[in-house]
């Protein structure tokens, strides 16, 4: 029993041993070298142009986020619970969108940016404000944010369809549902045309 053991740890050390020396440190504190795995990548590469406006509809998408997170913790008032419902789509929504967004920069080879000050500084979304708000407020806050980040991946879309249609094709899928969603929203503090 006790050899058994002791070839059992023998063996698990040397595969550690293995392990860990051909692996490369980081240096200085910069990031991590690539390594010849990661070098040996290939495909399409996107353009700085199609990372650039793929970042833009991230930082949107991850600060819609954020400002449903903000409204869904500080509604209060009539249909409060219909309300706080949709605010929970709404950042579904955002979140799900920006991570395939970010996904798709990675296998493009570009570098998604959801840093808190990188989403801050370049987001087209107004800031959200502090404090208890109104549902009927809240309704036309959030409607305004989800026509700008509609408004944003049409800005986009023209460019990126000509550089990579497979990226288009997600654009196409957050406007299907941002849009849907804003209609939805909208619709809570609208009154029947006479």
């Amino acid at each position: 029993m006790a050899n058994t053991t002791a070839k059992k740890t023998s063996s698990s050390s040397s595969a550690t041993s293995r392990r860990t020396g051909s692996a490369r440190r980081a240096s200085g504190g910069a990031g991590a070298e690539r390594t010849a795995e990661q070098n040996a990548e290939g495909g399409f590469a996107a353009s700085e142009t199609l990372a650039q406006n793929l970042q833009k509809v991230l930082v949107d998408l991850i600060e819609l986020s954020l400002q449903g997170k903000q409204a869904h913790w500080n509604v209060v008032g009539r249909n409060f619970r219909d309300t706080h419902l949709q605010l929970d789509e709404i950042i579904a929504a955002a979140r799900g969108f920006a991570d395939t967004v970010a996904e798709r920069m990675r296998a493009l080879h570009a570098l998604p940016d959801g840093r808190s000050g990188e989403v801050a500084g370049t987001t087209t979304l107004p800031e959200f404000p502090q404090g208890e708000i109104a549902t009927t407020d809240v309704i036309d806050l959030m409607t305004q944010r989800l026509d700008a980040v509609a408004q944003t991946c049409r800005d986009v879309h023209d460019d990126v369809d000509e550089e990579d249609p497979t990226s288009a094709d997600i654009l196409h899928a957050i406007l299907e549902r941002v849009e849907q969603l804003s209609w939805m929203v909208s619709a809570e503090n609208r009154t029947p045309k006479q």
